[in-house]
């Protein structure tokens, strides 16, 4: 009995690290030719494996591009409710928030140039990103709004669920310049020329 949890455990390790190198090609081959440009064979040379092994993972590239994008999105959920776990004030959750996005994104540029672009190129991809992951990081950013309308911190004639969108666009934006932008500088320290604006607007007078 004990052999045989062994060999299930190896045998799930080696599917786990087949399927993470899948991905992690995924993210270098769409970044660098694009997503419909990109072949399954492109991913799978890139992985150091056969076509055919990828199939045995994924139904096409764009499962490739959803399971990127679901997977990134779960890690920085997960990461983001950690971090925010000990923390009361409002106003050090979005800063925490807004930092943890551009530390995360600009610490994988590949993965960056997934998000920004890739994701983006039809409105069927665009329909399906709206309705994963992304509204429940949405959610994490409305309620910390609506906490400090609550606590009396945040103007109440505001509308948490456009603050929440308005907010990640102001980062989103961020994170496209600086893929773009052809000076070289750190992605991070814009989180607080964001608050600046966005706090600016929001907190009571």
């Amino acid at each position: 009995m004990a052999r045989g949890s062994k060999e299930g455990g190896a045998t799930k390790a080696v599917v786990t690290d087949k399927r993470e190198a899948i991905l992690r090609a995924g993210v270098r081959v769409f970044a660098a030719k694009g997503f419909f440009n990109s072949k399954v064979a492109d991913i799978a040379r890139e992985a150091g494996i056969a076509d055919g092994t990828v199939y045995l993972y994924f139904k096409s590239k764009d499962e490739i591009l959803h399971s990127i994008f679901n997977r990134a999105m779960a890690d920085f959920i997960e990461e983001g409710r950690r971090e925010l776990e000990p923390i009361d004030d409002p106003t050090e959750k979005l800063m925490t928030i807004a930092e943890l996005h551009l530390e995360r994104l600009s610490a994988d540029r590949e993965l960056a140039i997934v998000f920004q672009v890739e994701l983006r190129g039809s409105t069927k991809f665009m329909q399906e990103f709206s309705a994963a992951g992304f509204a429940e990081y949405l959610d994490i950013i409305k309620r910390t709004i609506e906490e400090g309308q609550e606590s009396g911190m945040f103007r109440k004639d505001m509308k948490p669920v456009v603050c929440a969108k308005i907010l990640y666009g102001a980062l989103d934006e961020m994170v496209t310049n600086w893929i773009l932008s052809a000076n070289k500088y750190p992605l991070p320290p814009m989180a607080g020329e964001v608050m600046k604006i966005f706090l600016g607007g929001l907190l009571v007078k």
